[in-house]
């Protein structure tokens, strides 16, 4: 950490500092509005500023958020509602102000993933993704979020272990690549902060060299900070034999301890190591915090489709709704599940409210005044989820389907009553939720995303 330097503690929330350590849950950072609209960057913003707020009370001062990469394949397996979108001038503005909401605050935040990740069909996590964009679709689709980041401030950018021919015809992938890092992020950017690896346990930085050669590469292509190494003490011996043998200099090893200084400094970490006593209650999960949650994730919310006004429901007529589908586990495991959880806020705002599993809720449907199906990354062709649906339909109970993560979902499924997108499952986007479904907040979120041959960018209902 240099000499008597305190740690910068990091982690990777998007706009909330997550459930399971009392904070305040946020919802997706997808649904929030196009670039022009002035309120979309306000609240996403204000977001990111409680995030901060709530990390710095924890001592975390280091976010790795916001995401910058600009999602235009719907095949994408690991950005989808990551992404604020597919219009990168939009995406552009959302990440300039989360950026200065968490700085704001006092936490570093951190672009990513560099050069942008939006358009690939490999997870990164498990494969080594390649990505046929163009020098000129890059520079029009990928680089205007990365350039609004760092004209705004940016402490940090994270590398993506993605390979990008047109940037670097080698077949490095980008965190390993200087013409990337150094030649594009510093040279044409500009960019003057601290770079870090995606972790570097990952399987995509990890096929074309070993896990002694990935570090010191990392480092020579003009990273500074080695994310998650899969054995810490081979990564620091090869850095350190690296020097030895002169393959890396003194020099540029102190280059990237001067830029993690200088990022320390201008975060107060030399100033307050540590978080003040009391500082944790009196900013972490606060009313006021859990109230503007509550109103950003009804924001975001998307009525998408209500041919038939079925919604909104009318609480006052105490309807019988029974709930069902996906129930993914949550990030933190302290939440959920969002079947149960939406049943519950619907119970509270006046429904007979019943949560089922899939297994159950055919036969449970007759007699209510709608299904609620929540539905997660339904994929084209068969699936039990389609299925479901379908089954559900026949029993001339109105459906509503609640896309609980991508909101590509509806468009994989047959026609239905009525059609949500949330763009998350926590407990706070599944209140959301239960707001839209009964009245207790018009629904205002539109698509980020098109949805093919369903819903342009773009796209939302209200209630007239």
């Amino acid at each position: 950490h240099g000499a008597g330097a305190a740690a910068a503690g990091g982690t990777g929330t998007g706009a909330g500092a997550g459930t399971g350590t009392g904070g305040t849950a946020a919802g997706s950072d997808s649904g929030s509005g196009p670039a022009s609209d002035p309120a979309a960057t306000a609240e996403a913003r204000r977001a990111a500023r409680i995030a901060g707020a709530e990390l710095a009370a924890m001592g975390i001062r280091q976010d790795y958020a916001p995401v910058a990469d600009v999602n235009v394949n719907p095949a994408n397996p690991v950005i989808g509602v990551r992404s604020f979108g597919s219009d990168p001038q939009a995406v552009a503005a959302l990440v300039a102000a989360q950026v200065r909401g968490y700085q704001g605050a006092g936490v570093a935040a951190t672009a990513k993933h560099f050069p942008g990740h939006g358009d690939t069909e490999t997870d990164s996590h498990v494969g080594l993704p390649v990505m046929r964009h163009s020098r000129a679709q890059w520079e029009e689709l990928d680089e205007p979020p990365f350039r609004a980041a760092v004209e705004a401030g940016v402490d940090a950018v994270m590398t993506a272990h993605i390979v990008f021919p047109a940037l670097d015809p080698s077949g490095d992938p980008a965190t390993l690549s200087r013409p990337i890092v150094t030649g594009i992020l510093r040279e044409r950017l500009g960019f003057r902060g601290v770079v870090v690896t995606d972790a570097l346990d990952m399987a995509g930085v990890r096929q074309k060299y070993g896990d002694d050669r990935v570090p010191v590469l990392a480092l020579k292509a003009g990273c500074d900070q080695l994310l998650n190494p899969p054995d810490l003490g081979l990564a620091h011996r090869s850095v350190l034999a690296a020097v030895e043998a002169g393959e890396l200099t003194q020099a540029r090893i102190e280059e990237s301890v001067l830029r993690i200084l200088e990022l320390k400094s201008r975060r107060g970490l030399f100033d307050a190591a540590h978080t003040a006593a009391g500082r944790t209650d009196a900013l972490v999960g606060i009313p006021a915090h859990l109230a503007a949650a509550d109103e950003i994730a009804a924001g975001t919310t998307t009525l998408l489709a209500n041919p038939v006004k079925l919604l909104p429901l009318d609480p006052a007529a105490a309807p019988r709704v029974l709930v069902t589908g996906a129930d993914p586990a949550s990030p933190s495991g302290t939440t959920g599940p969002p079947t149960a959880v939406l049943a519950r806020e619907l119970a509270a705002l006046g429904c007979r409210a019943t949560a089922v599993p899939p297994a159950r809720a055919v036969a449970a449907a007759p007699g209510n005044a709608a299904v609620l199906v929540c539905t997660y990354n339904v994929p084209e062709g068969d699936d039990p989820q389609r299925t479901l649906v379908t089954e559900l339909l026949a029993t001339g109970v109105p459906v509503v389907v609640v896309a609980i993560r991508n909101p590509y979902d509806p468009a994989r499924l047959p026609a239905c009553a009525a059609e949500l997108a949330t763009y998350t499952w926590t407990d706070v986007e599944m209140r959301a939720a239960a707001r839209v479904v009964t009245g207790a907040v018009r629904p205002t979120g539109r698509l980020p995303v098109p949805v093919p041959g369903r819903y342009p960018l773009g796209h939302g209902l209200s209630y007239d």
